[in-house]
């Protein structure tokens, strides 16, 4: 059964979570990307890894039912004591962190401020480690840059044609009415302030990637239209000690496309001592 809360993270910032399967397994903490949010990872809570493992997702500040405050969105060391407040609060025991597409970067903000000690594991799930350079944007297909201005725009219905889109380009078009419009919904709950703000970042966490010891997982979708399936041949090159897997047929949300493929894949690295 589900169960929500809320934790207090940076700056007082009310984030809401939910959890769900064995309390005494390992913890499975999944952050989700840009304009998401916790239900992203529907496949997964719902799933047979509950059965194995205490699984948990958080909205990010900005997201979801979490606090929308003005500000408060370019301070790495507040995405870092968001991830350490869940943790903390919780009593996380070592969990493996799950990061899709701009999840990865609030992991690496945790990781720079906290160290790996407290962390079992990472999954880079169609994920980009920097923002705000020519290389950073060269890592994302021109398709969803090209929707990059609707994302901001505070005309409903700009915005709503570029998240509809950014949709179809997470999840693929294969989607029941329910769920498009479900997604199309806390999509459009995320205020145009709280995504120009994630934009506004420039910063470059690809120097603490050589340096990663903790365990790490990348999952990518080989048709992933948002992040360009090359970007893993940077990260595989820094991160040698990384398991790689390419899925056949899976968009950028593989874990909701490719959900059998990548939850047995999650599952047996999170299973891995």
């Amino acid at each position: 059964m589900l169960e929500s809360g809320t934790v207090t993270g940076g700056a007082g910032v009310r984030l809401h979570v939910t959890e769900t399967g064995n309390a005494r397994g390992r913890a499975l903490l999944f952050i989700h990307g840009f304009s998401q949010c916790s239900l992203a990872w529907t496949r997964q809570m719902q799933s047979d890894l509950a059965g194995t493992f205490r699984l948990v997702a958080v909205d990010l500040r900005g997201h979801g039912a979490s606090d929308k405050p003005r500000e408060g969105y370019t301070d790495a060391r507040l995405w870092a004591d968001d991830v350490n407040a869940v943790i903390r609060a919780l009593e996380l025991q070592q969990p493996i962190l799950c990061g899709w597409s701009y999840g990865p970067l609030v992991i690496l903000d945790y990781i720079r401020h906290y160290g790996e000690e407290q962390i079992g594991g990472i999954n880079i799930v169609g994920g980009i480690t920097k923002l705000g350079s020519e290389a950073a944007l060269a890592a994302l297909d021109p398709a969803f840059l090209s929707l990059v201005p609707g994302f901001f725009s505070t005309d409903a219905e700009e915005s709503v044609r570029a998240l509809d889109a950014l949709v179809g380009a997470c999840f693929g078009e294969d989607l029941s009415q329910s769920e498009r419009w479900t997604m199309l919904g806390y999509n459009v709950s995320v205020p145009p302030y709280v995504r120009q703000a994630l934009f506004s970042r420039a910063f470059d966490n690809d120097d603490l990637l050589p340096k990663l010891r903790t365990p790490v997982l990348i999952t990518h979708g080989a048709l992933d239209g948002v992040v360009k399936p090359g970007v893993i041949e940077q990260q595989m090159s820094s991160i040698r000690h990384a398991q790689i897997h390419v899925i056949p047929n899976a968009t950028h949300a593989c874990f909701w496309g490719a959900a059998a493929t990548y939850n047995a894949l999650l599952r047996e690295f999170a299973a891995q001592k």
